[in-house]
């Protein structure tokens, strides 16, 4: 599962009104709609807690992580790198050239300022332990 506070906060900035975590239960996804259909914003009390600490460490404006700057894509790939994917199968999964699952791995390298792809897949894997 991603990291909600990552997906949450982009859809929000994208304008959002709500973002309900997608392994939540039914009862909290009727919850979140009735709330958005009176106007109102829902977010996890989780969200919630992370929206309000990232803007009171910063009220201009919040830090990003590194992973933050990746796009929704290079996430995508980020990930299945992590979970111990090569090139080719995370072509196959998501449907891409190998070419562009490349491009993509070094788009990753960059944005992470990583040296090489030990690194790469280092990290990725940390990332998904973290992730839980």
């Amino acid at each position: 599962m991603h990291d909600e506070s990552l997906f949450a906060e982009r859809a929000i900035r994208a304008g959002a009104l709500g973002f309900v975590n997608k392994g939540e239960s039914s009862y909290v996804f009727v919850d979140a709609l009735r709330k958005v259909k009176d106007g109102n914003t829902y977010l996890s009390s989780r969200m919630t807690a992370y929206i309000l600490n990232q803007f009171v460490n910063s009220p201009e404006e919040p830090r990003k992580s590194r992973i933050q700057s990746l796009s929704d894509r290079e996430i995508e790939v980020f990930e299945l790198i992590g979970r111990g994917m090569i090139t080719k199968q995370i072509a196959s999964k998501l449907e891409l050239s190998p070419k562009t699952v490349e491009t993509y791995r070094e788009h990753i390298k960059m944005k992470l300022n990583l040296a090489n792809g030990t690194e790469l897949t280092r990290h990725a894997v940390q990332w998904v332990l973290e992730q839980g």
